[in-house]
């Protein structure tokens, strides 16, 4: 069998610092920030020559906090409930024979001098460090495709509602106070309802911690909508 090399052209810094609670498509999270570090080989100017005339990029990354996990012929989407089996190269999933992802992300800035070159993004579902692959700009001419079908998934997840505590907006204030609007940012994120499919429930009464940016955010479930309780600074 053949074997393809691939070398990581870089890694990024991102918002979500877990798993848990990224957003299982790109785009859902428009608060969502990330920095792709381009790595020293691949930093010239000239490599991003012409790069900051486009809106999006496509990213080709490796699931590398999951690919030691082995890959599964059939999985469970979450839309689907958790239930029902479809095919992996039906789904998204994450374990894969060959453990690549693939993200259209808003481009916001290319910043490159110095002997570095990092590309500021919008609109990520990556985890802190995960490595890139290849970079692509989005051409909606041939990228985006109004006659095609998405199977089990014609629509976007519908969103459910999120409300703060006081503590919890409090805690948001400050820190958009210092240019971040984490606010807006949590409750995209928990707008998806992270929680697992199996868990979703009325009578979930589970207190839930999530990791994003520089907080431990807390939130629950409760009477049709997601309570966050507090924002937790961690190191």
């Amino acid at each position: 069998m053949t074997v393809l090399e691939c070398r990581p052209l870089g890694y990024v810094s991102s918002c979500y610092r877990e798993r848990f609670g990224i957003p299982r498509q790109p785009g859902l999270v428009t608060e969502a920030r990330a920095i792709l570090t381009l790595l020293p080989a691949y930093s010239g100017a000239e490599l991003v020559r012409g790069l900051d005339g486009f809106s999006h990029v496509w990213l080709i990354f490796r699931f590398h906090a999951t690919e030691t996990q082995g890959w599964h012929p059939t999985v469970r989407p979450p839309r689907l409930g958790g239930q029902v089996r479809v095919g992996v190269f039906a789904s998204r999933s994450m374990f894969r024979p060959n453990p690549l992802g693939l993200s259209v992300v808003r481009l916001d800035k290319v910043e490159s001098g110095g002997g570095m070159t990092r590309l500021h993004l919008s609109g990520a579902d990556l985890l802190d460090g995960t490595p890139v692959l290849d970079i692509k700009p989005y051409l909606p001419y041939a990228d985006s495709l109004s006659q095609a079908e998405a199977g089990f998934a014609p629509e976007a997840p519908s969103r459910i509602t999120v409300v703060f505590s006081v503590r919890a907006e409090d805690q948001c204030a400050r820190e958009h106070d210092q240019g971040i609007n984490l606010r807006l940012l949590v409750e995209q994120v928990l707008g998806q309802d992270p929680r697992p499919s199996w868990r979703r429930s009325d009578t979930d009464e589970r207190v839930y911690g999530m990791r994003l940016c520089r907080h431990d955010v807390r939130f629950r479930y409760r009477n049709d909508r997601i309570e966050v309780l507090e924002l937790v600074p961690v190191g």
